[in-house]
């Protein structure tokens, strides 16, 4: 009997002795898994901490324990769930760097776009005022050219239209017939410039009687010119030319026998510079 018990009780110290350990060893050997490594920087790593050092043996059966118990399991993964975790914060961190940064590219570019269509809006803006311009000043060539044009013929007039009244001898008032004639020469004329008629009475007979009636002839013609086409006094010019002598179409001269007045409307350049510059006027 005594000698069972005394193979017995060495047999229970060697079967205690583990678990002995491993209760009060680790408090002496684990180190802390959360400090850095005096060796590491903190660049070597995504989160600029250090990398987790390897724990060092713990209690009699070293990482291998068949008899870890469950804060020694938590002790052992807490470093690397913090980790774990932290390298999620990182990935949503550059996640959201990269939304961030792709919205500003986003935005700079649209204003970009703007800015250069903006830009293309001016030019063709100015590209029409440039052609305005050149337009408005072709125009005001093309008109200086007409004034100077109309200036060198100022003192010009041009015969537009003729006729000629014919009278019974010792009569000065107008038939019906040269009241027509007259009415189509002076139609139109109100408002127009750069006209002028010229009024030229001739009369049979001799001497200062002659220029008498012609003068008389001549003056009943501008009368109805004056009063029935407001035909102003200052453009018409009257002569009488009494028995004077004209050329016929043989240009062989003849004297006049009976009475008879010649009207001729003369024109300068004036009326077609007035249309000119209307023409020219902006709407």
């Amino acid at each position: 009997m005594n000698h069972r018990l005394l193979i017995a009780l060495p047999l229970a110290a060697v079967l205690a002795f583990p678990a002995l350990a491993q209760t009060t060893q680790p408090t002496q050997t684990q180190p802390d898994a959360t400090q850095p490594a005096t060796s590491a920087t903190s660049t070597d790593t995504a989160t600029g901490k250090a990398p987790l050092a390897l724990p060092s043996r713990e209690g009699f059966w070293g990482h291998l324990n068949p008899f870890a118990r469950k804060n020694y399991v938590k002790r052992q993964t807490e470093p690397i769930r913090d980790r774990v975790n932290e390298l999620d914060e990182l990935t949503s961190a550059n996640t959201r760097a990269i939304k961030d940064t792709d919205t500003r590219a986003q935005s700079g570019i649209r204003l970009a776009s703007d800015k250069a269509n903006e830009a293309d809006q001016h030019a063709i803006d100015a590209g029409n005022k440039a052609t305005m311009a050149q337009q408005t000043a072709q125009q005001a060539t093309a008109r200086v050219q007409t004034v100077e044009s109309v200036v060198n013929n100022i003192d010009q007039y041009k015969a537009s239209n003729q006729t000629e009244i014919r009278f019974r001898p010792g009569q000065t008032s107008l038939s019906q017939n040269a009241k027509d004639a007259l009415d189509q020469m002076a139609g139109g004329l109100k408002g127009q410039h750069g006209y002028i008629f010229e009024v030229q009475g001739f009369s049979s007979g001799k001497g200062q009687v002659a220029i008498q009636n012609s003068q008389k002839m001549a003056e009943s013609v501008v009368r109805y010119l004056v009063l029935n086409h407001d035909i102003p006094v200052y453009r018409i010019y009257l002569v009488g030319m009494g028995n004077a002598p004209t050329a016929d179409e043989t240009a062989k001269t003849k004297h006049v026998s009976g009475g008879r007045v010649e009207i001729s409307l003369l024109k300068n350049d004036l009326e077609q510079l007035a249309s000119t510059g209307a023409s020219a006027q902006p709407k």
